[in-house]
């Protein structure tokens, strides 16, 4: 390997150990809490030195949300390209996120990055012309399976799909930030999924076309 290379893999090194301490920091303290300086000391680096890769706090947490959405995205995006009905997709969200729910650290991160980003907007804003490309992706996947379900026949043809995707997240987002509060093995607990799945599966049956098989929306079915 020449010293090219060399240099450029210490300096790849280097970015990656910056974003993967300040990742630890908000999990542990908190974005609001964390400094450049914190993240510095963490990476046991000179606070110049992490300028030198981000040019402000703003700038690194944007990178760590986009991050954090693309790997939330990896595992919801087998549901995209299963050939599923679009209800059935559905319940694969419910299932898969679940699955994730109790050691799953992604939606914490890029739920207290956009909410320090954009203080006063939720997250799932669908009009944030700020967002990151893979918070994108992740609404617009959740929005195709709304339009497919409208289009079987099982959600509300005159439903708002842009509306219908924002209220559905947000309810996750609102889990999310109140599990991020518990201890690790305690967002496992029978309590809180049965919590969370019992709202999943209201506003599951408030999207749905008046007179359809109620046993359809079953998410707990497979």
């Amino acid at each position: 390997m020449g010293i090219s290379e060399r240099r450029e893999r210490e300096k790849n090194e280097r970015r990656k150990a910056i974003l993967s301490c300040a990742r630890e920091l908000i999990l542990s303290q908190g974005v609001e809490r964390v400094s450049m300086e914190d993240i510095a000391r963490n990476a046991e680096l000179s606070k110049a030195t992490v300028y030198l890769y981000f040019s402000g706090k703003e700038v690194l947490f944007n990178e760590i949300c986009e991050e954090a959405a693309k790997k939330f995205f990896e595992h919801f995006k087998p549901v995209l390209e299963s050939g599923l009905t679009g209800m059935e997709a559905m319940k694969y969200f419910w299932r898969t996120y679940v699955e994730m729910f109790g050691n799953f650290d992604e939606m914490v991160i890029i739920l207290k990055v956009r909410s320090f980003l954009n203080p006063g907007l939720p997250i799932v804003a669908l009009e944030d012309e700020n967002k990151s490309r893979y918070v994108q992706i992740i609404l617009e996947a959740v929005k195709t399976l709304i339009d497919q379900c409208k289009a079987e026949g099982v959600f509300d043809p005159d439903l708002d799909s842009a509306m219908a995707t924002r209220f559905l997240l947000l309810m996750f987002s609102s889990f999310v930030e109140t599990a991020a509060r518990l201890p690790a093995e305690v967002r496992k607990s029978p309590a809180v999924i049965q919590e969370m799945a019992s709202a999943f599966q209201i506003i599951v049956r408030g999207f749905a076309k008046e007179g359809i098989d109620r046993s359809l929306l079953d998410i707990c079915r497979v």
